[in-house]
């Protein structure tokens, strides 16, 4: 919501993932949306992160965290697009499409 620091995302997406026993890949982040698709902000979806930047209403964002059974180190494959955890084990990867709102936030991707 309007107000948070976009840093405490990773502090929540950290903590639902420790809970359960999995990690987050730490080099795949969220981004800000605008007229350039990949722009500022940067979204890191782990703890203890050092991302600066205030939620205000009509910002876009993402986030999309990379979840792993196993440990949080990547590995990127010579096609320059696939990603895997050095230990191999499996992973999810998901991408939501957050707006701020002048009260909270609104879900872009969110299914209807």
């Amino acid at each position: 919501k309007p107000g948070n620091l976009y840093r405490d995302i990773g502090n929540v997406v950290q903590g639902l993932a420790d809970q359960r026993g999995f990690s987050v890949v730490r080099n795949i982040t969220g981004h800000g949306v605008g007229r350039n698709f990949h722009s500022a902000p940067n979204v890191p979806h782990y703890a203890g992160n050092k991302a600066v930047g205030v939620m205000r209403p009509g910002h876009v964002f993402t986030i999309e965290p990379m979840i792993n059974e196993g440990e949080w180190r990547d590995v990127q494959w010579p096609d320059n697009w696939t990603i895997t955890t050095t230990d191999g084990k499996r992973s999810a990867q998901f991408e939501h499409t957050l707006l701020v709102t002048k009260t909270g936030v609104e879900i872009l991707t969110a299914a209807t």
